[in-house]
C-alpha cells in the first residue's frame, strides 16, 4: 500500500493556480516524468525556491484556500505525482483539481482555516513531517518536539480511489 506523508512544503498563499503548479509551456511534454523538473516553476512567494531542497524533499504540501484553481489540466497533479508528493492539505481546492488528485491516487485534504493555521505553526521547525492516514482519515504533524493529529472528511468513493492508487487501478478491481 502507498505511504502518504513525509517532509512538508508550506506554500502560504491562497489561489495557487495550475499554471503556477506546472506552467502551460510544458504541456507539450510527452510523459509525466518529463514534467518533473518544472514543478512550481512560476510560483512566486517570498523565500520560495522551486529548485531548492525543500521542494525536492517534499511529500506533502500545505497551503491556503482555492488550491489548484485556473485551468482544469491534469498535468498539475501529474507533476506532484512524479515528484513523489502524495498529499496536498488546504482550506479548499478547485473542484476539478481536487478530483484529478483523487483520480491519480493522491490525497487532497480539506481542513478548516483554524486547522490550516495550526499546521502552519509547524512551518518553522526544520524537522516537520506529516503522516496522512487516508483509511483512518487523519493527518498527524510532528515537529519541534510537538505532535498534533487532525481528522478530515473524505467521501467513501474518493477514499476508495486514493486507496486503490487512482481511477485506473480502482476500475481494474471493480470492472
Amino acid at each position: 500500500m502507498k505511504t502518504f506523508g513525509g517532509s512538508v512544503l508550506y506554500l502560504d498563499r491562497s489561489d495557487i493556480n495550475t499554471d503556477e503548479i506546472i506552467p502551460a509551456k510544458y504541456l507539450t511534454e510527452i510523459t509525466k516524468e518529463d514534467l518533473k523538473p518544472y514543478i512550481l516553476e512560476d510560483l512566486k512567494l517570498p523565500g520560495f525556491d522551486p529548485k531548492g531542497a525543500k521542494t525536492r524533499e517534499a511529500r506533502v504540501i500545505v497551503s491556503r484556500a482555492n488550491f489548484g484553481c485556473g485551468s482544469s489540466r491534469e498535468h498539475a497533479p501529474w507533476v506532484f505525482e512524479v515528484n513523489d508528493i502524495t498529499a496536498v492539505v488546504a482550506e479548499s481546492f478547485a473542484r476539478i483539481f481536487r478530483q484529478n488528485m483523487f483520480n491519480c491516487g493522491m490525497a487532497a485534504i480539506e481542513l478548516p482555516k483554524e486547522k490550516i493555521d495550526l499546521l502552519f505553526s509547524y512551518a518553522g521547525y526544520p524537522d516537520t513531517t506529516m503522516a496522512v492516514d487516508v483509511a483512518g482519515q487523519t493527518v498527524t504533524v510532528r515537529g519541534g518536539g510537538k505532535e498534533e493529529t487532525i481528522s478530515f472528511a473524505i467521501s467513501p468513493f474518493d477514499k476508495a480511489l486514493v486507496l486503490a492508487g487512482g481511477w485506473v487501478d480502482y476500475a481494474d478491481t471493480k470492472y
